[in-house]
């Protein structure tokens, strides 16, 4: 797995892909934060969570890129690899962040489901 400095690196080039105005409302930005995250599903810490989206009354809107998620499950891509995780996963987020802002919850929707399924095995 390529260190965090790098993995930093990676994704601020792909924010550079989103357009600017995917980012209104966005006040609190898309941070990287170092440890995994168990998804508050998981049965046996299995469930492991890359990013989420954020919407807070006192913070506002962010997003949060779980570095130590993607190093436990992707630690072993290439680096050409798990860039393309990780700009699935932002767009995954901004998703949720466009659709809050348009009053859609179709993707909030496809999440419960797959969290049903999951909880189903």
């Amino acid at each position: 797995m390529i260190e965090s400095e790098e993995f930093l690196e990676i994704v601020e080039s792909l924010l550079d892909e989103i357009p600017e105005e995917f980012y209104k409302e966005l006040s609190g930005g898309v941070r990287v934060l170092d440890e995994p995250k168990i998804n508050q599903h998981a049965i046996n810490n299995d469930l492991i969570t890359l990013g989420e989206y954020h919407h807070e009354a006192v913070l506002g809107s962010h997003i949060v890129i779980y570095y130590g998620s993607f190093e436990r499950i992707y630690g072993n891509l290439s680096k050409e690899n798990l860039k393309k995780q990780v700009r699935k996963t932002l767009r995954h987020e901004f998703r949720h962040h466009l659709e809050r802002l348009s009053g859609i919850r179709d993707l909030e929707l496809e999440d419960a489901i797959q969290i049903a399924e999951y909880l189903k095995k």
